[in-house]
């Protein structure tokens, strides 16, 4: 595949909101400068998030000054981020995250588990069954959260990640063809046959981690089988785009009509930009074979990039059709993240000069254009004029997708992020 050309240099940054330095010259993830950024940022993120706790039981979600919304429904997915995202914290050493692991575990075991039927349900109002459905995108979350608190030494994680691995084994699991089924009811009768990318995806980076907690073998197979099936057979068929929806056969659905936001028809760069560096995270743990999985890596990311920015105005655009055309060009802030994630792992193992210039790209128009420079955390959306919006989104719903962002670059290797996480305080003192 020919190199994508990145975007020029956004030079309307101020200086005191540049993530890197001035000059040109070397990699920004080995300069003290940007390494000092990323890790002020980091921590910043984590100081507005602290707000959360300002709920009764769980989580708040808040608004952009750090002030929880009035709506009290909590899904599992915030309650699993949150809980990773401070597991994360804490092996950067950062002070004061064991009050959101704690308050987090004891909401995903004394609330999200369903004492009746069994599994997680979606979403609580308070002490109250909001949406019971049973969702493998919920669970994986859920393998996740516990996976990283085990990392960082949280009593009660490894009993968590075998119950919730039992789970996902008896109820979502299809063993015949290595891939999570998606949704059930609260009983576990059918909800629906769909199938998709996005529970699977995120299924993959739980299974990375419950390896990296347990040394478990299952969970490194298991993530491998995924990656083959959409990196391997689906990536090169499609001209190395990932559709989203299948039916139960795994057969592309592209004629899915789901939820515009959550299940948008298409494919989406952003999700293209994980499964990439997903890809080079199960090929480190594996031993780095030689099985061709960075070329295939590079070639997702570099049709993501190439479909994916927008020319008029910067960023990645949310969805593409089946010929890789803009679909829906909302510009929400986790494809960006995503991206930056992907391109720091591709730096990483390469150093190739044109993945240098799409990461400043892309820390340039982040640090434009989503993070709060003033209030902290960051933006979810913007405009159509480059201006923070709230058409989807409402207020700052979620930590896990910037602070990653800024958190990958900062880890020394392709894989084993939370084992090998540096003190994120002492890079962010010594640069500044």
């Amino acid at each position: 595949m020919s190199v994508v050309p990145p975007p020029a240099p956004d030079i309307a940054i101020a200086r005191e909101k540049a993530p890197g330095p001035a000059d040109a010259a070397g990699f920004w993830i080995d300069d003290a400068h940007h390494r000092g950024w990323l890790a002020r940022n980091a921590i910043a993120q984590f100081d507005f998030f602290r707000a959360s706790t300002q709920a009764a039981q769980g989580f708040a979600t808040l608004d952009r000054a750090g002030i929880p919304l009035p709506c009290s429904v909590q899904e599992l997915h915030t309650t699993t981020r949150l809980i990773h995202s401070y597991a994360l914290g804490k092996l950067a050493g950062v002070p004061g995250c064991d009050e959101i692991i704690d308050r987090g575990m004891a909401y995903l075991t004394n609330h999200h588990r369903d004492p009746e039927f069994g599994g997680y349900v979606w979403a609580l109002d308070g002490g109250r069954i909001h949406d019971g459905r049973k969702l493998a995108y919920g669970h994986v979350f859920a393998l996740l959260a516990a996976s990283s608190a085990s990392l960082a030494g949280h009593p009660d994680a490894a009993d968590l990640i075998s119950g919730i691995t039992e789970i996902l084994d008896r109820r979502f699991w299809e063993a015949d063809l290595g891939r999570f089924s998606d949704e059930w009811n609260r009983d576990w009768t059918p909800f629906s046959t769909y199938r998709g990318m996005n529970a699977n995806m995120h299924g993959v980076e739980a299974l990375l981690a419950a390896f990296e907690a347990t040394g478990s073998e299952i969970h490194l197979d298991r993530a491998g089988r995924i990656l083959d099936f959409f990196m391997r057979s689906i990536a090169p068929g499609n001209d190395w785009r990932l559709p989203e929806h299948y039916d139960e056969q795994w057969r592309a659905d592209r004629e899915y009509r789901g939820d515009p936001v959550f299940r948008p028809p298409g494919t989406t760069p952003g999700h293209s930009f994980e499964m990439a560096r997903l890809l080079l995270h199960h090929w480190d743990l594996r031993g780095r074979p030689a099985d061709g999985s960075p070329d295939i890596a590079r070639n997702v990311v570099y049709q993501a990039l190439k479909n994916g920015w927008n020319e008029e105005g910067g960023g990645l655009v949310y969805t593409l059709d089946e010929d890789g055309n803009a679909a829906n060009r909302t510009r929400f802030w986790w494809p960006v993240t995503e991206a930056i994630g992907a391109l720091a792992s591709l730096v990483k193992l390469d150093r190739r000069r044109e993945d240098e210039l799409w990461y400043r790209a892309m820390w340039q128009f982040a640090s434009g254009h989503f993070v709060d420079h003033e209030g902290g955390g960051w933006f979810p959306e913007i405009d159509s004029e480059g201006m923070p919006a709230q058409s989807q989104f409402k207020g700052k719903p979620d930590i896990y997708h910037s602070l990653q962002a800024a958190l990958f670059p900062l880890a020394p290797g392709l894989s084993r992020l939370a084992g090998n996480m540096p003190e994120i305080g002492r890079i962010a003192k010594g640069s500044a």
